[in-house]
């Protein structure tokens, strides 16, 4: 196994291609379970007919934990919106296109989307009635079982050669409510300081799947305190901007 061309690097995590396999390495601090949990995530969603590089094997290397996939030689949509900015907003309209694609799925085993953000919410380092508030807000928003897959922006869509979009990194995967979905990823183009795109995006996914942004944005809060625990310096008064206004309602 050849680990001599260098893909992408990542803070817990660098990503190598082998002919035409793709060997994603996890750091040392990551988990057995982390790891496990990434492939088994993939691995079901590769049941559900969605678009994805298909798992060939979980293996150890130079005593870190690796998963081995398909390699997808293509150009993602990050790359092509760097390219040809000018399409833009056609390139957003791919990604919730192909959002919409993974939310009319289902996929039972996966874990529930409110359990991962009510752990992550518990986790933080909030005070205990802010973090009670977002437990109950969290509490009373619908209950969904769509797949989301929670980390879905444009450097996680390749297209390949033939022009076919394939969707990478499943390890945040879960059932859930596709605004939580959308909310993060509205957060998620902010924090990449990609603030044209959250709105071009935020505006696209209410009107393609007729929902109010009021609805998307009930969600922010709390898929702003589940981000706190991976969050910077720099994007912690963000997403601490958007826990306040749940206070202020």
């Amino acid at each position: 196994m050849k680990l001599d061309r260098v893909i992408a690097i990542r803070n817990n995590k660098t990503v190598y291609r082998d002919g035409d396999r793709c060997i994603k390495v996890f750091n040392s601090e990551y988990t057995k379970a982390d790891v496990l949990n990434e492939a088994l995530n993939q691995a079901r969603i590769e049941e559900t007919g969605l678009n994805i590089p298909k798992i060939l094997e979980v293996t150890m290397i130079d005593g870190k934990w690796a998963i081995v996939s398909e390699f997808i030689k293509g150009q993602t949509l990050s790359q092509l919106i760097k390219e040809c900015p000018e399409k833009k907003s056609e390139y957003i309209d791919l990604l919730i296109d192909l959002q919409s694609e993974i939310h009319s799925k289902s996929c039972p085993l996966l874990n529930r989307l409110k359990d991962n953000l009510r752990r992550k919410i518990a986790d933080t380092d909030l005070d205990a009635t802010v973090r009670y508030d977002l437990h109950n807000r969290l509490g009373s928003m619908p209950r969904h079982n769509k797949v989301c897959h929670g980390d879905l922006i444009p450097s996680n869509i390749i297209i390949d050669e033939q022009g076919v979009p394939y969707i990478l990194d499943w390890s945040h995967a879960t059932r859930g409510n596709a605004s939580a979905d959308a909310a993060r990823t509205f957060l998620l183009f902010w924090l990449n300081g990609d603030i044209s795109g959250a709105q071009i995006y935020l505006d696209k996914f209410c009107e393609k799947n007729n929902i109010s942004k009021q609805y998307i944005q009930q969600w922010m809060p709390i898929v702003a305190a589940a981000e706190l625990v991976r969050c910077n310096g720099n994007e912690r008064e963000f997403l601490m901007s958007w826990i306040r206004s749940a206070a202020n309602e």
